[in-house]
């Protein structure tokens, strides 16, 4: 296991993954018809209500994953560490997977896949060390 240092920089990694992947999840779910966040979605103007229904399917996903990283980041500290190890390691490389596909499904959405992936990759790094 880790010393507590090291447990507490990935505890708090955990929380901000798990934080930021519910903001995304509540902007995919709610926000997707705002023109302000036209970027984010890379949906044209035309296509926004065809794609709702995935997005705010894709949304809710988003929420309950970051729940689920910050409750496992939360577990380290606790009394079953390494469940909290476990959970907060399958949702990490699970978005590092994700980050992939979604760079090998379309290029133009490197700097997305980046964002997908790389803070759970630095996580799950830091886990498995």
């Amino acid at each position: 296991m880790h010393n507590e240092q090291m447990t507490g920089l990935i505890q708090v990694l955990g929380v901000v993954f798990g934080g930021l992947l519910i903001v995304v999840g509540v902007a995919e779910s709610f926000f997707i018809r705002d023109q302000r966040l036209e970027r984010l979605f890379v949906a044209e103007p035309d296509d926004v209500q065809a794609a709702w229904l995935g997005t705010l399917n894709l949304g809710f996903y988003n929420v309950i994953w970051g729940i689920g990283a910050i409750a496992g980041a939360i577990m380290l500290g606790g009394a079953d560490a390494a469940a909290g190890q476990a959970l907060l390691l399958f949702i990490c490389t699970s978005h590092v997977v994700l980050g992939l596909i979604l760079f090998l499904s379309e290029r133009r959405l490197w700097g997305s896949a980046i964002a997908e992936g790389l803070l759970p990759l630095i996580i799950a790094t830091l886990l498995l060390v």
